[in-house]
């Protein structure tokens, strides 16, 4: 006797949780470019027309996306020393953003109210205001900081040369650096073709010049000064 063959398992039901997190699969393993309605929705498995009943448009989707990527980012606590607090927060806005290398366009070019992107400010006006810093000097921090966090992820996810390529690299183009032309670029390229210097940008470093001069303006800005 045949048995009937088993039913397929029913599919889970499409919510707009589930149509963000597969855009932001999409857009991980195959770029910004490759995401579109009929894409999204071959990967959902559903007609396009279907994504319709869950988000309103293309930009709503990405202004969806754009949340989830916050969200993965760690909020400082406001009561955390404010220093170990924006270390933290860089380095895991640094881990997300690399995570989603398409991300960081996103996060510059739009406006971003969402729940996830109003706490993770808030977090990080308070922790800063509560160390000492004016309203109007922490969001000139947080700013300053962000920039600097956004640059050094593009620069990372754009580099020509993976970080163990740079000795040779460097080697390579040494003959066309005269040393008479230009010395302190041939001096700089000699160390790292030999390594003396290994050429690597350090998030740590430059986010730590910020960090510094932050530390002298909240010696000497009022506390709820304007």
């Amino acid at each position: 006797m045949k048995t009937a063959p088993e039913a397929p398992p029913p599919r889970a039901p499409l919510t707009r949780d589930r149509v963000m997190r597969a855009a932001l699969t999409l857009a991980d393993t195959q770029g910004l470019d490759a995401l579109s309605m009929r894409a999204l929705g071959a990967a959902l498995g559903v007609k396009a027309m279907s994504l319709y009943n869950h988000v309103k448009d293309k930009e709503d989707l990405l202004d969806g996306m754009v949340e989830l990527v916050v969200s993965e980012i760690e909020a400082p606590s406001p009561a955390a020393p404010w220093r170990e607090a924006m270390q933290r927060r860089a380095h895991s806005a640094h881990g997300v953003l690399m995570r989603h290398p398409w991300a960081c366009g996103l996060l510059m070019s739009r406006v971003n109210v969402s729940p996830a992107m109003l706490t993770y400010i808030d977090a990080t006006l308070a922790c800063l205001t509560r160390a000492g810093f004016s309203l109007p000097m922490a969001d000139h921090a947080w700013n300053a900081m962000d920039c600097f966090i956004y640059g050094f992820t593009l620069q990372r996810l754009n580099f020509p040369f993976a970080p163990n390529e740079y000795a040779a690299a460097a080697a390579g183009y040494l003959p066309s650096l005269s040393e008479a032309q230009y010395p302190a670029m041939h001096a700089l390229t000699v160390q790292v073709a030999t390594g003396g210097h290994d050429g690597l940008q350090s998030l740590d470093f430059g986010l730590g010049l910020i960090l510094d001069g932050l530390e002298r303006l909240r010696s000497v800005c009022p506390a709820n000064g304007a």
